[in-house]
Order: structure tokens, then C-alpha cells, then sequence
């Protein structure tokens, strides 16, 4: 099963993906920034991932991609 793959530099912390996901394995990264500024979003529970991509759909930044 594919991974959500997250473009770190791409993401602007909405916290969209976070509330969309099912299984509840994302959150902010809290001690990592990207270049912007932001709190980036991380997998943090790769093994709870049902690759539903539902957290790609919601990113309206299309920081978040499926391989």
C-alpha cells in the first residue's frame, strides 16, 4: 500500500489534512519548520495508514501525494 508522501515546503499547517484523516496518524510536526515558516504535517503512525488518501484530497495546497 502506498504512503502519503508530504511535500514539507509545500505545506502551510492548515490542519485540513489532520481532521480528514480516519485514522488519526497525522498531526503538526511541533519542532520542525519549513522555510516559510509553518509547521509542516507528518505521518507520525505509518503503520495505523489505510492509504485512503483522504488528508491528499483535503490539502489545498496539493502538499500531500500518494506513491
Amino acid at each position: 500500500m502506498s504512503k502519503p508522501k508530504i511535500n514539507v515546503e509545500a505545506c502551510k499547517g492548515c490542519e485540513l489534512c489532520v481532521a480528514a484523516c480516519p485514522k488519526k496518524v497525522l498531526r503538526l510536526a511541533k519542532d520542525t519548520l519549513n522555510s516559510k515558516g509553518y509547521h509542516p504535517c507528518e505521518l507520525f503512525d505509518p503503520d495505523g495508514c489505510i492509504s485512503c488518501a483522504m488528508c491528499a484530497t483535503m490539502c489545498p495546497d496539493v502538499a500531500i501525494t500518494l506513491e
